[in-house]
C-alpha cells in the first residue's frame, strides 16, 4: 500500500512540474544577448477589465527578463514589453508591425517609454519591422531578436 501511495505522489509531482510555463519559441537574437527563450506565463495580466496572456521572453547571456502582454484588438495585436529597463510597445495593425510608445492605458499603472533610456536610432529603425500580419509566435520572435537592441 505505501508503495502505491509513494508512486502515485511521484506522478503527481513530476506531473506538476511538467505542467509549468509553455515554451513557445526558441532562436537567436542576434546580439550580445546571445539566445532567447520565449514561454507562455500561466498568469495573466489584467488591464481595463480584460484578461491579456503574459510571455516571458530570456536570454541565454543576460540576466534580463522581458514580459510581454499581449492585448488582441479588433483589427491585430498589441505587445507590452514591460521590463525596469525601457518599457515599450510593438503593434500589428494589420499593415504593419512595428515599435511604438506605450498607449494611456500603461501610463496610469506606472509605466511610461523613456526615451532616455532607448537607442534612438534603432527605435526609429524599428518602426516597421514587417509588413502584413502575421502570427503572434512571429511577432514575438521578432520582438526577442531586436528588442536588445533598442536598449542603450
Amino acid at each position: 500500500m505505501k508503495t502505491i501511495f509513494l508512486t502515485t505522489a511521484m506522478v503527481l509531482l513530476v506531473s506538476m512540474f511538467a505542467m509549468g510555463n509553455k515554451l513557445v519559441a526558441k532562436g537567436s537574437s542576434n546580439s550580445a544577448f546571445g539566445d532567447y527563450k520565449i514561454e507562455q506565463l500561466e498568469d495573466h495580466m489584467m488591464l481595463q477589465g480584460k484578461e491579456l496572456d503574459k510571455y516571458l521572453i530570456s536570454y541565454e547571456k543576460s540576466d534580463m527578463k522581458v514580459v510581454v502582454v499581449l492585448d488582441k484588438q479588433k483589427k491585430c495585436k498589441k505587445y507590452y514589453v514591460l521590463t525596469d529597463k525601457a518599457p515599450i510597445q510593438y503593434e500589428c495593425n494589420g499593415v504593419y508591425f512595428g515599435i511604438k510608445k506605450l498607449d494611456g492605458e500603461l501610463l496610469s499603472s506606472g509605466y511610461a517609454t523613456s526615451m532616455d533610456k532607448l537607442n534612438k536610432q534603432v527605435y526609429y529603425h524599428q518602426r516597421v519591422l514587417a509588413s502584413g500580419t502575421t502570427e503572434t509566435v512571429a511577432h514575438l520572435e521578432l520582438i526577442a531578436s531586436y528588442y536588445p537592441e533598442l536598449v542603450s
